[in-house]
């Protein structure tokens, strides 16, 4: 039963990951401040409209993974009030 139970907690968590990915486009990467601004269609974890934001990094090497202009998929949190992605990659 336990085993079940995981397996059970294992699926939820990784459909509710996927289910959190983003899309959109970067427009501005300040690796000073630790920010990226994405032009982004719905963040329905976050029950947000589509439109371009700049957004707190969780770790500042994610903005090394892309430049101005690349397509993405991304994941951005509510983490202690401010939006912040916390992984994103270039998408082709």
């Amino acid at each position: 039963m336990k085993k079940l139970l995981l397996a059970a907690i294992a699926l939820l968590f990784s459909a509710t990951t996927a289910w959190a990915q983003s899309e959109g486009e970067v427009r501005k990467v300040d690796r000073d401040a630790q920010k990226i601004t994405i032009k982004h269609g719905p963040l329905k974890n976050l029950d947000m409209p589509a439109m371009t934001m700049v957004f707190k990094v969780k770790d500042p090497a994610l903005l090394e993974r892309v430049k101005a202009g690349d397509k993405v998929k991304f994941q951005a949190e509510n983490v202690g009030g401010a939006l912040t992605v916390t992984e994103i990659a270039p998408t082709k």
